[in-house]
């Protein structure tokens, strides 16, 4: 009688040559992050952005003239610097997100809703990476454009403050003024060439006193009578006028500077508003292109790793 020797059963297929209709299944550590993938579609997204900006920086600039009725306008020119950046997010994105679905690893023996969303965060994945190396490497220029209106409107600001300046530095013993707030202060000493005259002719007018008389009244709020005397006396000496006339000119000329202080300081405040709004839209249409291409990179992966499988 024959014996029969029993095989265990785990050598039983590959005694009978059965190994190939065995699944594979794939190793239990097996990553399901393809960095390889993720990094090469990062770059590639963050090398078109960087392509992109930079012709649209060139677009840009030589549509802008600095001639009158030449070019186009500041809206317009706002307009298409947001469509463009939107477009160069969408390219750039797609592109990156593609890359990374369509070269990541094929998995075996995983479920298709599973496959979807690797292949989603691989896409996500690579737009994170090459926003993050976008952002390092035009750090410096993004902030010059998210600040620059607001550097503009405190540089606006500080102007309208020059005339102030002008009569602060007075204060510090400065002989003449050079500054806007100057003008008034040389009105005061101005001489009818018909008047007769006053043997004073030669003598330097006190404008660093008058304008420390100003900047006082300037800071008060209105110009004090006994202010307004003794500077109708200097304007007398000085211009040959009769006192109450000369005293109508102080009034006058500081009435004039008050007005001309008040439309600056509007004026850097309007200035400094439309600054504030535009870098406010600006990073707010930054925050709504960066969205999108977030969103177009992890569709795009979807679609490159369903012709990866197909």
């Amino acid at each position: 009688m024959a014996l029969t020797t029993a095989l265990p059963s785990d050598r039983l297929p590959l005694e009978r040559g059965g190994a190939a209709n065995l699944p594979i299944a794939a190793p239990q550590h097996a990553s399901a992050v393809s960095w390889g993938a993720i990094l090469a579609g990062a770059a590639a997204a963050a090398a078109l952005s960087l392509i992109l900006l930079i012709l649209g920086t060139g677009l840009g600039l030589s549509s802008v003239s600095p001639w009158a009725q030449a070019g186009i306008t500041a809206a317009t020119f706002g307009v298409s610097t947001i469509l463009w950046i939107s477009f160069t997010q969408i390219v750039a994105s797609g592109m990156g997100g593609y890359l990374a679905g369509r070269l990541r690893t094929k998995w075996a023996a995983v479920h298709t809703d599973e496959v979807y969303f690797r292949d989603t965060a691989h896409g996500f994945l690579a737009w994170a990476i090459a926003s993050l190396a976008t952002a390092a490497l035009l750090g410096s220029v993004i902030g010059s454009i998210v600040a620059g209106g607001a550097q503009a409107g405190a540089t606006v600001a500080g102007g309208a403050g020059a005339g102030g300046a002008a009569m602060a530095a007075s204060e510090r013993g400065a002989t003449s003024v050079t500054t806007p707030g100057a003008y008034f202060v040389d009105t005061l000493f101005r001489k009818d060439a018909s008047a007769a005259p006053t043997g004073t002719a030669d003598a330097a007018p006190p404008a660093a006193e008058a304008a420390r008389i100003f900047a006082s009244g300037v800071q008060a709020g209105a110009l004090p009578a006994d202010d307004t005397r003794y500077l109708g006396q200097l304007v007398a000496q000085r211009t040959g006028l009769a006192q109450a006339d000369a005293e109508k000119r102080v009034t006058d000329t500081f009435a004039r500077m008050q007005t001309a202080l008040r439309d600056a300081k509007a004026a850097a405040a309007e200035a400094a508003d439309k600054a504030r709004k535009a870098s406010a839209y600006g990073a707010l249409w930054l925050f709504v292109s960066l969205l999108i291409g977030a969103f177009v990179a992890s569709l795009a992966a979807t679609a490159g790793g369903r012709q990866r499988d197909a």
